[in-house]
């Protein structure tokens, strides 16, 4: 029988166990860190001096002190001290200092960038794959300088957002 959960290494409670309630309470404390998960930010070097009960944050690379070797996991501040999750890939986690989600992809986690082939608004594509360059207008017999301004701000524009080269 496994002695921990395979997502998020919760304890289990084993058969004849002494002191189950120590387990129950470790599991419930990395569930607190890890369900709807919210943390601080992403910090590296020594943990926090003073947190908060219940604050997380996102260990960054080269982490010291208790939070050594422990880079990508969620840690959290209890009354007992540090608890980690290790996130399993696609786990996120709503960033407080950026204001943006995370997500863990099994080797890191994103800088709250939003990644898809395409994005939509009640079901209507709005965004799709990016297409070939627009071309600025050019040719023709008659000469309009203020439409080819024009559609030469809207196309870069269009640039400026991203949705052309």
């Amino acid at each position: 029988m496994a002695e921990s959960t395979p997502r998020f290494s919760l304890p289990l409670i084993l058969p004849g166990q002494a002191q189950k309630e120590l387990f129950h309470n470790e599991a419930l404390a990395l569930l607190d860190a890890a369900v709807h998960c919210e943390v601080e930010g992403v910090a590296s070097g020594d943990p926090p001096p003073e947190p908060v009960v219940g604050q997380c944050w996102i260990v960054g690379p080269g982490a010291a002190g208790a939070w050594a070797e422990r880079d990508d996991a969620i840690a959290m501040w209890t009354e007992s001290g540090w608890r980690f999750v290790v996130p399993p890939r696609g786990m996120t986690a709503r960033d407080r200092d950026s204001g943006m989600d995370r997500r863990f992809d099994g080797t890191g986690w994103s800088d709250g960038a939003v990644q898809g082939s395409r994005f939509e608004v009640d079901g209507v594509k709005v965004v799709g794959n990016r297409q070939p360059s627009v071309a600025s207008p050019s040719g023709g017999t008659i000469i309009d300088v203020e439409a080819r301004l024009a559609i030469d701000a809207l196309i870069e524009a269009l640039m400026q957002h991203g949705l052309t080269d």
